[in-house]
């Protein structure tokens, strides 16, 4: 196990923008409409520390194989790491720091204390049994085993992984300290206390935030034009949500391709279809096929891009023609894409914003975890929901008082608060 500085490693080529310095750049952007001072921003630009181990994995086939397996912990001012753990072949250490850091904002801007962290192996989960991937994820777990904890770092679900990883991560961390530690991670089955409501969470925060934005703008969901990219976990849920409000959901897709329809898609139905055709939408008999490029600049009221980052960069942000963009993925806009889109009226709901209801429940998984009373579904969402409203208030409120983009009014709310705290607290020694 090796915990070295994230910033030397892994320098990004000139050709692929780098997910880390994008986050850099949004915290310095921060720093200078609340003119932090220089030390207060040196240190928030620093993940606190950055773990990567070997994975030894024996496969079925009986081949040993050794992954590479990283967790960032990015700040703790405010309470305990918090993030996912990502299975994706895409998976680098700048990456994981990138959404480590992003974490810490999107944590305090809800009013949420935790810090944040982040995890990754970079294998793609389709191309290995359940038994592989369970063994796999017990040692990521095992070689961690110092490094998380209910009051320490607290493992969610991610990309490519599920709360069947969950299950497995905390078992193996039990197993370990020799007793059951349920609030170890969040995202689990309601079996060994998980929470009602967290597999829809981030969608429906998603749901809130959009149908807000619309209600600022005099305009309900009912009718309204939706392009979401992604049907996975997430895009699949907002997708549910936004239909059953009234919305019409025009185009979905996978990562294989997606499908349009101009009158709307039977969500209930292509949901149906996808779980029966390995999670892929491409196909769908009552709908025309469509890429994912084309599906982005469809002419729709809202765009939701629930996929992977950079999705809309500076070589299609000018064929976008949404009114509005949720970001329901992490990062799926760059840098200078984002300020052309805000240069042209568009509305852009930030990430760290229009994501937030995974990590909302999570928290109020591990709060019910920690007190050992369990809550309904309905009183999870009705406080999810609150959370949710509250900040996308005090964003739009700052947005006005600063006369900036909402983007911008979220990064200084979230990096504001963080770095009031760090002042408190103070440097030690």
């Amino acid at each position: 196990m090796v915990s070295t500085p994230v910033l030397p490693l892994e320098a990004a080529s000139p050709a692929h923008i780098c997910p880390f310095d994008q986050a850099c750049s949004y915290l310095e952007a921060a720093a200078k409409e609340l003119r932090l001072a220089q030390g207060i921003v040196e240190i928030l630009s620093h993940p606190r520390k950055v773990v990567t181990v070997s994975i030894p994995v024996k496969l079925d086939n009986g081949e040993v194989r050794v992954f590479a397996g990283h967790r960032v912990q990015h700040s703790d001012i405010l309470g305990p790491y918090k993030g996912g753990t990502r299975y994706h072949p895409a998976v680098t250490l700048r990456e994981v720091s990138a959404l480590a850091m992003l974490m810490t904002w999107k944590c305090a801007l809800l009013g949420i204390p935790y810090g944040g962290g982040k995890g990754g192996i970079a294998i793609d989960p389709k191309r290995y049994s359940v038994g592989e991937l369970e063994r796999i994820t017990r040692r990521y777990t095992s070689e961690l085993i110092k490094d998380i904890g209910p009051s320490v770092d607290i493992p969610a679900p991610d990309m490519g992984t599920s709360a069947r990883e969950m299950a497995w991560m905390m078992d193996t961390y039990s197993v370990n300290v020799g007793h059951a530690v349920p609030g170890v991670v969040t995202g689990k089955p309601l079996s060994i206390g998980g929470s009602l409501g967290r597999e829809m969470a981030t969608g429906r925060g998603t749901m809130i935030i959009v149908r807000e934005a619309l209600a600022d703008q005099g305009r309900s969901l009912v009718g309204v034009q939706v392009v979401i990219q992604g049907f996975g976990n997430v895009g699949m849920a907002a997708a549910e949500l936004l239909h059953q409000a009234g919305a019409k959901i025009i185009a979905v897709s996978t990562g294989a391709g997606g499908v349009f329809a101009k009158e709307g898609l039977d969500i209930p139905a292509l949901k149906a279809y996808a779980a029966a055709n390995r999670r892929s939408v491409v196909g769908y008999p009552q709908a025309e096929p469509i890429s994912n490029a084309d599906l982005l600049t469809l002419p729709c009221d809202v765009l939701i891009p629930a996929a992977l980052e950079n999705q809309i960069t500076e070589e299609n942000v000018n064929q976008i023609q949404a009114q509005m963009v949720a970001e329901a993925a992490n990062g799926p806009i760059t840098l200078e894409a984002n300020l052309s889109l805000e240069a042209r009226g568009v509305t852009v709901l930030p990430d760290i914003l229009a994501n937030a209801g995974g990590v909302v429940v999570s928290y109020l998984e591990w709060v019910q975890g920690l007190s050992y009373l369990f809550w309904d579904e309905e009183r999870v969402n009705r406080e999810m929901e609150h959370l949710m409203v509250q900040a996308y208030r005090q964003v739009t409120q700052q947005s006005k008082l600063r006369q900036i983009p909402l983007r911008l009014a979220a990064y200084t709310l979230g990096v504001g608060r963080v770095a009031q705290a760090l002042s408190d607290r103070g440097l030690y020694p």
